[in-house]
Formats: structure tokens, sequence, C-alpha cells
């Protein structure tokens, strides 16, 4: 086989590949790990179960290769934000994705949240992998730069961790509409940006603007005039 045959028999694996991990997130979106057999995966994506084997070994491996790419797909969203737009709406909108992701992958999230199956050291680094991927997007967001001081990548990886939590949270309550945890988490981390100020003022926090205002459940009404006297 020459080269060119090479690359042509490697790009078909690599998009057969895709195509697995794409009906597996597909199945996976709300479903538990333990849910879902091996036959069962293999007849929801329409091939042999040797063929899954091939490709990723195990129910494991092909678990964690969906996790992985999931998480890829959450980093970028976050990320996505136009650099033109202000920096306090930036970071309204890493929030905003971050939390329509794990809406629209609770199981795939949870796996990432909680460790995956049992304690699983791979998901652990698959997490820690997110963690390290969104601080340096709210960092950019929030300064312009990711090369931020130790005590401030702290303080963001603090925040970071009660997102995770509240989010799970609200995945068990989703009567409350998304705009309520995005504004929420929102708020929250105006204060660890004006904590993060006073003990490393090299990183300034945003000027607060109409993004920052407190939630109050409903929209601001304008004042009415005063209706003309008799």
């Amino acid at each position: 086989m020459n080269r060119s045959q090479q690359r042509g028999t490697s790009a078909r694996s690599q998009a057969r590949r895709s195509e697995l991990i794409a009906t597996g997130r597909k199945l996976f979106a709300n479903t538990s790990y333990d849910a879902l057999s091996m036959d069962d995966i293999a007849q929801h994506a329409g091939v042999a179960k040797g063929l899954i084997y091939y490709y990723f070994k195990n129910k494991r491996g092909y678990y964690l290769a969906i996790v992985e790419d999931s998480v890829a797909e959450l980093v970028t969203l976050a990320a996505a934000g136009s650099a033109e737009l202000p920096r306090t709406e930036r970071i309204q909108r890493t929030v905003e994705a971050y939390l329509r992701f794990a809406q629209q992958n609770e199981a795939a999230y949870r796996t990432i949240i909680t460790g995956g199956v049992g304690f699983d050291t791979q998901v652990q680094a698959i997490r820690d992998a997110v963690r390290t991927g969104l601080v340096i997007t709210l960092a950019e967001a929030a300064y312009g730069r990711s090369d931020i001081p130790a005590i401030a990548r702290l303080a963001l990886l603090g925040w970071l961790s009660s997102v995770e939590w509240l989010t799970l949270e609200w995945l068990g309550h989703q009567e409350l509409t998304l705009e309520i945890p995005r504004d929420l988490l929102v708020r929250m981390l105006r204060h660890t940006l004006n904590t993060i100020e006073e003990f490393a003022p090299e990183c300034p926090a945003p000027p607060p603007d109409l993004a920052w205002r407190p939630f109050t459940g409903r929209e601001e009404q304008p004042e009415q005039p005063e209706p003309p006297r008799i």
C-alpha cells in the first residue's frame, strides 16, 4: 500500500471513529454508563460490536472517547465569545455556554464532574484539563490575557468548583430557567474578581456595568410619569 492509499485509509478510519463517537454522544447524552450494553450501542450505531472493540478496545474506552469529545466541545463553546464584546458580556456568554452544554449533555457532564465510572483517574485527568481550559478562557475574558498570578488562578478555580456543583444541583431542578443560574454565577464571579483585585492589583476587575445588576426575577420596568393633576 502506497502513502496515498495509507492516507486515504487513515482518513476513512478517523471518519468512522468520529461517526461512532457522535452516535455514542447521542446515546449517552442523558443515559448513564451502566444503562447501555455494548449490544445496545452496536444496534443503535448499526454496526457489528467488533467494530467498536476495534476502535476503542472496550466499553470504557468508548465512553472515555465520548467524554473527551464532549469536553473539547465544552471548552470550545465557552471560549467562543467574540473578543470585540465588552469583557462582562464575554464572561456572561462563557457561563451561559457552560450551562447549555451541561443541560444538553447531562449524563456526560455528571460523569466529568463526579469522577466517572467509580473513581476513574482518567476521567479525573479529563476534568482537570477542562478546568485548566476554562480558567484560561475566564482569565482572557476578564483580563485580556491568560498569564495570571497563582492567587488569581486559585480564586478562579475556587469559583469554578462552585459552578460545577451548582450546575449539578440546577440540572435536578430545571424548573429554574437557565438565566437564573447564569446570572447567579456571573454575580458570584464579580465578587471573586473583586477579591482577586484586592490580592493582586495587577489583575483589576472589569468595570461594573448593566451585566452585573442584581437579578430580581423580572425585568426592570421603566418609571412611569406621574399623571397630570387636575
